[in-house]
């Protein structure tokens, strides 16, 4: 078990440094204050937000016939979550009122969300290709 475990993340090594890189980036978005600050904390954290779902799913679906699946679940996704944010719940406001759940949920719909949700699946969809295409051999194929 312990050793299946270990081959498991060691096949997918490059997918966990991706997400070690790319999380924090998303992280420090949130916190960003200089120029830009409004679209950075805003806007293009939701590239951020598409790679980081995309590459989680990609750990642990990494066949080549997974990634247009995964880049398109995360997009629908990310759209509905967007929509849920016109909805005030008591349950939803409850998981808006902490920083975890504002950044996974959000807080207010905008339509200018969505392209950018766009751009981080187009970019998502090429980091995928490239971590599949040039992985090592013991990655299945």
């Amino acid at each position: 078990m312990r050793a299946n475990i270990i081959q498991f993340f060691l096949r997918r090594k490059y997918i966990l440094l991706s997400l070690l890189i790319i999380t924090p980036i998303g992280f420090l978005c949130k916190f960003y204050m200089g120029p830009a600050r409004n679209w950075v904390q805003n806007y293009l954290v939701g590239i951020f937000y598409e790679i980081f779902w995309s590459l989680l799913g990609f750990l642990f679906f990494s066949s080549k016939s997974s990634i247009k699946r995964i880049i398109f679940t995360v997009f629908l996704l990310t759209v509905f979550i967007e929509f849920t944010q016109l909805i005030h719940f008591s349950f939803l406001e409850w998981l808006r009122s902490y920083f975890i759940g504002r950044t996974i949920i959000g807080t207010s719909f905008s339509w200018w969300d969505f392209p950018h949700y766009l751009i981080g699946s187009v970019i998502a969809y090429i980091l995928l290709k490239f971590l599949y295409d040039n992985s090592p051999p013991q990655f299945p194929k």
